[in-house]
């Protein structure tokens, strides 16, 4: 792997090289002589390629992904409450505080500023790369099929990064001569649909040329499969069919300057088949790549007694955390030089050492609102569990032995900590919630528990600069491997794209919009289920236990079981984030105050008193982001997004 990231590294700098000083897109190849340069043999023409993917590799921060930052699963704190933000850009994070505007645009894909990346420059480097692959002639053709396939994946990709983002965009087909006049560089912007149609056209030409399976795994891991193209053609697919883009009436009347419309006001239920038979291929390619949901198998430094609760926890952990090259559902994740090594900002202190040594910052805090979305150990809502106590869900309670696995044993905390399902405990870090790993993995029953209440708490407030504002944190995002004692031990991991789970619940959505019969749908949520350690959907609904019992037998409570099905078992890896925005449900998510503990209070009875962190602010202008606005009247083509 080191070979092929070298080569990665080197290609970076020449991708460097040939950035653009145009306005308005960066549509315009700008250094011929380098271009000529970078084609003249098979070897630099490897280098180029690598430019093309570089810019996934800058999505390795979730910070400055959408998708992370503005989902409301994790809050970080505000200018106020630290001092300093330590390699974190805090940008994404405020724009849900309200500080978004379309004079300067928070992570701003579109112009690559503001913590955003320019995406546009990623397409026109695929443009260039395949309006040049035919000059090196020592490259085979098999070799060059492939290489073009995965550059029309990464130029449908990086398209569906945008369109995501701001909706109808600019289709970047070709790259313009670099004599085009300034009347031709500006370019318009493209109907949803037209878009969507591109996207897919590019994916279905890269499909057939593409690998199935990454051989050559120590030089090539992270580069495109088929079973990748069809996975997100999927993606794509279900985003377009959604509300969001569906038929959406807040976008009536959104038009370029010439009158085209840019969204159907028509809701086509033909989308849904398209999706639901896209999901259908990309899981079928799954099952013939060998795909299947991951399960933990304990290694050899582990009591031979391990206690099966911890077994799922860690199935759970390490669905997202397990090696790449062993990890059995991962489809797709980002692939930098080092892994995922931003595990500090998800993980709270443990040992009395590390609290003196603040090296962790574990500033990435999750509200009230999202720990209450995990099901309860029947696998229902907490507020559809008639023997949960969802009244008293704040009351003190002091953990027993059974609960040892999960909550400390003795220590004191609320009834909301308990009879969880295990996706909970696997997911979000809590005052006296047990962490297995760390280090300690002789004896399961001493395993290192969190104490976040006041100061005097290990993992509580220090300093200001490492302060996690909720008393929550996205354990998930943290591999139970890492050790943070006197100083941090990383064992890094790769941050997962999509996975399996990611693709079952997908078409068990489609389907159900479809208006399928429920028992077709409830396979695909159901396997997800079984693997979460909890019962499948019927029988959880049917049971004496739930005060709604048919609500799966009906299109609109099945979809409202799918839709937190998939916020539970995709916590904090961008997706729910824009499920959230594609279905048109982020706004109300937002219409609630962001919560926390009394995290300075000493006391549990104090501690444990719920306080309003900040109150959000989401109108229906957000679901689509500005184009920076001194672009409009350089490109009078360009029209603004609606709202802004």
């Amino acid at each position: 792997m080191k070979s092929s990231y070298s080569k990665f590294l080197c290609a970076v700098v020449l991708a460097m090289s040939l950035i653009s000083c145009k306005k308005y897109l960066d549509v315009t190849p700008d250094n011929v002589g380098t271009i000529d340069y970078a084609f003249r043999n098979r070897n630099e023409a490897e280098n180029y390629l690598f430019t093309c993917y570089s810019t996934l590799q800058k999505f390795q921060y979730p910070w400055l992904d959408a998708g992370f930052a503005t989902s409301g699963e994790i809050v970080y704190p505000g200018p106020t409450e630290i001092t300093d933000n330590q390699g974190v850009n805090p940008v994404g994070f405020n724009i849900i505080r309200g500080t978004q505007t379309a004079s300067n645009p928070g992570l701003n894909y579109w112009d690559g500023a503001e913590g955003g990346e320019a995406v546009f420059k990623a397409i026109r480097r695929c443009n260039t790369m395949l309006e040049n692959i035919n000059k090196p002639i020592d490259l085979g053709d098999s070799e060059k099929r492939r290489w073009i396939a995965e550059v029309k994946f990464l130029k449908a990709y990086y398209h569906f990064y945008l369109f995501r983002m701001y909706g109808p965009i600019p289709i970047t087909d070709v790259n313009l001569p670099i004599t085009s006049s300034t009347e031709e560089v500006k370019v318009k912007r493209k109907p949803v649909d037209s878009v969507v149609n591109y996207m897919v056209h590019l994916i279905d030409e890269a499909a057939p040329d593409l690998p199935i399976q990454i051989q050559n795994q120590m030089q090539e891991l992270g580069r495109i499969t088929s079973v990748i193209a069809l996975s997100v053609k999927a993606q794509i697919l279900m985003t377009a069919a959604s509300p969001l883009f569906n038929g959406n009436p807040d976008y009536a009347g959104f038009s370029n300057k010439d009158g085209q419309q840019l969204f159907s006001q028509q809701v086509d239920p033909k989308k849904w088949d398209l999706a639901a038979d896209a999901c259908a291929k990309a899981l079928d390619a799954c099952t013939r790549a060998g795909l299947s949901l991951h399960t933990f198998i304990p290694t050899a430094n582990m009591p031979s007694n391990l206690p099966d609760s911890l077994k799922r926890v860690l199935t759970l952990q390490t669905a997202v955390t397990e090696k790449w090259e062993i990890n059995s559902e991962l489809i797709w994740a980002i692939n930098p030089v080092y892994g995922y090594g931003k595990q500090e900002r998800a993980m709270p202190r443990l040992t009395p050492a590390s609290a003196a040594n603040l090296v962790a910052q574990g500033t990435f805090a999750v509200p009230i609102a999202e720990q209450e979305l995990f099901y309860t150990e029947n696998g229902l809502p907490i507020d559809e569990d008639k023997t949960w106590d969802y009244r008293n869900r704040y009351a003190l309670r002091t953990s027993a032995n059974a609960d040892r696995f999960y909550v400390h044993n003795g220590y004191e905390t609320v009834n909301a900590h308990f009879k969880r399902e295990p996706r909970f405990y696997s997911s979000i870090a809590f005052d006296g919630g047990v962490w297995y790993g760390n280090g300690v993995l002789n004896d399961p029953s001493n395993a290192l528990y969190v104490q976040a209440r006041g100061t005097s708490g290990i993992a509580g407030p220090k300093d200001v600069s490492h302060l996690n504002i909720s008393g929550y944190w996205p354990k998930k995002l943290v591999n139970y491997l890492t050790t943070y004692d006197r100083d941090i031990t990383w064992v890094d991991f790769h941050y997962p794209l999509m996975r399996l789970s990611d693709l079952y619940l997908m078409y068990a959505e489609a389907l159900n919009e479809q208006g399928k019969a429920y028992g077709e749908v409830l396979p695909y949520i159901d396997k997800v289920r079984q693997r979460a350690g909890i019962p499948g959907v019927a029988e959880s609904w049917t049971s004496a236990l739930s005060t709604n019992p048919s609500k799966y037998t009906s299109k609109t409570g099945l979809r409202q079981i799918i839709h937190q099905e998939r916020r539970i078992e995709l916590a904090f890896e961008t997706v729910p984030g824009w499920d959230l925005r594609r279905w048109k449900e982020l706004q109300s998510v937002m219409s609630k105050p962001m919560q926390g503990w009394s995290i300075y209070d000493e006391q549990p009875v104090n501690y444990y008193r719920a306080r309003t962190l900040f109150v959000p602010v989401f109108n229906t202008k957000d679901y689509l982001w500005p184009i920076k606005s001194n672009n409009l009247p350089v490109n009078t083509n360009l029209v603004q997004n609606p709202y802004w």
